[in-house]
């Protein structure tokens, strides 16, 4: 199965649908610092993408900007991932479907899937995303794909019941050009905060006197005004943590780690890399502070392998029906 790659980010999907024998033939991330990552991890996984070099001009395999991606010059593939950025549309809800997307990036996965009809469209989102613009946006999204000959599929997933102690709900969209029988996947084993923690721990990573002071009144604040805002804490006995996000590197505050007679601790990029599911051998050829904003971007590696398996299990049982 060839499959492509869009706002790739640091290839979450990659490595799940390499994990049931695809192959990646086009990727597109606009994000300089991640694209670097990407090339570090996926370079000898998947060398044809890279051939043509990073930054080179004319017809290229690992492309920045999508939009300027003219749909003609990617690869024939079966499966199209994209754990696209969430934007409201101006005309939702006039059921145009495909123009209605005009003026969004989801534009830019809709108009490469009506030229190439994959056989799979495998997308990632927020929670929030199904309720986006009043239900809006997730209309036109489902609507756009059946129109173009698609059965959706929608269902929000927690990456703590996927084998990674973090409690992280994305809404999953399938869309098959066949009428296959997909079923989501069922949780599989769980996981303690304890299994993903380093056993020795630089201190450059354990807060100052002068941050913990300042999370500790914001905290207070907040409880004062009756809300529950402020800093969350965790130690190798907590079950899972509250979702890292791309502003982890600011302050930590939405994860931090116990630490005896000492102040907390925010976790280390390896710490982060094994909370969304990254095998130890994922290369972090990037500073802390962009290391933790790529984590904090990432799909959870272990939903997306649990998905793929369901995707491979649905096509191959189409395709016996078929013979």
């Amino acid at each position: 199965m060839r499959f492509i790659d869009l706002f790739a980010g640091i290839g979450g999907f990659h490595l799940g649908i390499h994990s049931i024998g695809g192959e990646c033939v086009f990727v597109s991330e606009w994000d300089d610092k991640a694209r670097i990552t990407y090339e570090e991890n996926f370079k000898t996984l998947s060398p044809k993408v890279f051939e043509v070099g990073l930054f080179s001009k004319g017809v290229n395999l690992f492309e920045g900007d999508i939009t300027k991606v003219n749909e003609k010059n990617i690869p024939e593939f079966d499966i199209l991932c994209a754990g696209f950025p969430c934007q409201p549309f101006s005309n939702a809800g006039l059921k145009k479907g495909f123009e209605d997307s005009r003026g969004t990036l989801f534009f830019d996965i809709a108009r490469i899937v009506k030229y190439h009809k994959p056989k799979v469209v495998f997308l990632e989102n927020v929670k929030g995303f199904k309720n986006h613009d009043k239900g809006n946006t997730f209309k036109v999204v489902k609507e756009t794909l059946e129109k173009l000959g698609y059965n959706v599929y929608a269902q929000v997933l927690n990456a703590k019941d996927y084998g990674v102690p973090q409690n992280r709900e994305r809404v999953y969209i399938l869309g098959f050009l066949d009428d296959v029988n997909f079923k989501f996947p069922k949780p599989t084993k769980k996981v303690r905060v304890g299994d993903i923690l380093e056993k020795k721990v630089d201190d450059k990573y354990t807060l100052s006197d002068k941050l913990w002071a300042g999370h500790q009144r914001r905290k207070k604040e907040h409880k004062e005004k009756g809300n529950g805002f402020g800093y969350s804490m965790f130690d190798e006995n907590s079950e899972y943590t509250s979702t890292i996000s791309a502003r982890y590197y600011k302050d930590g505050s939405e994860i931090l780690i116990k630490q005896k007679n000492k102040n907390p601790r925010k976790l280390t990029p390896r710490e982060a890399a094994r909370l969304q599911g990254y095998p130890e051998t994922f290369k972090i050829p990037v500073s802390d502070t962009s290391a933790y904003k790529q984590f904090g971007n990432s799909v959870a590696v272990p939903v997306i392998i649990a998905l793929a398996k369901e995707i491979k299990k649905a096509l191959d049982s189409f395709n016996k029906k078929s013979l």
